[in-house]
């Protein structure tokens, strides 16, 4: 969605909406409504009766949305909640959306966010060091930074940061504390990225400790890693198994109905490491070592991979969009359980 309600600009929208092929009648997830352009795409193509649940822990976002697709939600076809999407399941069953034909997983921040310098997540102009998407979350960027010693500080930065310079930074970080209270991100830009010449076009030294405390703050991976299986859970499931390489119809064999399809954008390549190995996992019907003779495991596939590498924006999607450069989509398709226990 990109109005005068939000500066928002969908990421591989195109994309997306190829893997989740929504139709009249569907029921679609939106886990992550942020800007609403997913949505808003989502409810078009599934006109005149398909419905769309949003969820988001944002609940500015939530109402920006709102109010441009308030038709939408006037007529029952967009339904927003405001929560974490870990509670995806539960709030499926709350709002009666079973076997939905689709869910969609973007995971990067909005340009609404990213933009506002009272939120906190950007350092390209001062602010209230916050980053919480959730603002009843109990402790802010703020609080992380004045209170962890400076081992946890190291050890976030980089591990989610992946920051080659974390040890340095958090010594930083705790020195500066000891004098006065770290508040706003300018301070914290200008500890992270000092003694790192800056050259206009590349990677801000300060990008990767923003990134890293942003993802502590609001426990991004631990909620990704928490919504994968429910996400399956949800997911219409086929009466036939698809045939095999159908990546653009979704066909099914003759008697079957459409799989559910799952889309996930990610911006991290941790993000897209959890997505991929959960989506591999789950497209296998075997997990036991190959020394093992006999499946003991029981485990079956639940999906079939749509995407045996992610796609990415195109050069013209960048061009446009930035923020794109980094985003990965992967998606896969439902399958009926089978009954054999043979190894593979």
């Amino acid at each position: 969605m990109h109005n005068e309600h939000s500066q928002h600009i969908s990421v591989m929208l195109e994309e997306a909406l190829k893997f989740l092929q929504p139709e009249a009648g569907g029921d679609y997830i939106d886990g992550t409504v942020g800007g609403g352009g997913h949505t808003a795409a989502l409810l078009e193509r599934s006109s005149p009766d398909g419905r769309v649940l949003g969820i988001d822990t944002d609940v500015h976002a939530l109402e920006r949305v709102g109010a441009g697709l308030a038709k939408y939600v006037d007529c029952g076809r967009l339904v927003l909640v405001h929560t974490n999407f870990a509670d995806l399941a539960h709030v499926a069953a709350q709002t009666g959306f079973n076997g939905v034909q689709g869910v969609l997983l973007d995971l990067g921040f909005s340009s609404d966010q990213m933009d506002d310098p009272q939120r906190g997540f950007s350092f390209s102009a001062d602010g209230p060091l916050d980053m919480r998407l959730d603002q009843s979350l109990a402790k802010s960027a703020a609080d992380l930074i004045n209170t962890a010693s400076e081992q946890e500080l190291a050890d976030i930065i980089w591990r989610y940061g992946e920051e080659l310079r974390s040890r340095q930074i958090a010594r930083r970080v705790v020195r500066k504390r000891a004098m006065s209270a770290i508040t706003r991100t300018g301070q914290l830009a200008e500890l992270a990225a000092a003694g790192v010449p800056y050259r206009l076009g590349s990677i801000h030294p300060a990008t990767r400790t923003f990134q890293a405390l942003r993802i502590a703050v609001n426990h991004e991976l631990e909620q990704l890693e928490a919504v994968l299986p429910q996400i399956v859970d949800v997911l219409a499931t086929s009466a036939a198994v698809p045939l095999l390489g159908d990546e653009k119809g979704g066909s099914c064999d003759e008697g079957g109905q459409s799989p559910g399809r799952m889309v996930i954008i990610a911006f991290h390549s941790l993000e897209d490491r959890i997505v991929k190995e959960f989506m591999r996992r789950e497209a296998t019907d075997c997990l036991c070592p190959p020394q093992v003779p006999v499946c003991v495991c029981g485990h079956k596939a639940r999906l079939r991979l749509l995407t045996k590498k992610p796609i990415t924006a195109t050069a013209e999607e960048v061009e446009r969009n930035p923020r794109a450069r980094s985003a990965k989509l992967r998606a896969a398709g439902s399958l009926i359980l089978q009954n054999s226990q043979s190894k593979p």
